[in-house]
């Protein structure tokens, strides 16, 4: 995935309105009319959120006569899945490598325990 198209999308997904927006269409596609009922903020303000999401990839709008369709496009979100993974992987491995550094310096510099004589 190019940077500019990782970069809409992690961009669009920032907002929680529009992950919101995702949460609805998750479920099945709905209408921008049907959609803008379920918040609180003009039909207008979720029309601009859906416009993000398009640019992004993450949605996909139809007409039908006047009623405007959108439909989920997962696969945007399953490609930045994949770069978060990809760099959660990279470093998990050097976090276990400096815990394993901090765990033996932590040792070294131990002071030495007296054992008490019975």
């Amino acid at each position: 995935m190019p940077h500019e198209t990782l970069d809409t999308v992690y961009a669009a997904l920032a907002d929680p309105t529009r992950r919101a927006i995702i949460g609805h269409l998750v479920r099945g596609d709905t209408t921008v009319g049907a959609l803008a009922d379920k918040f609180p903020i003009s039909f207008n303000g979720v029309s601009k959120h859906v416009k993000v999401l398009e640019r992004a990839g993450l949605v996909a709008r139809r007409v039908t006569g006047r009623e405007h369709w959108l439909t989920l496009d997962p696969a945007p979100l399953g490609q930045a899945s994949r770069w978060l993974e990809h760099h959660r992987a990279f470093w998990e491995t050097r976090l276990v490598a400096l815990e394993r550094i901090l765990v033996g310096e932590e040792k070294r510099h131990r002071p030495a325990r007296k054992r008490s004589r019975k």
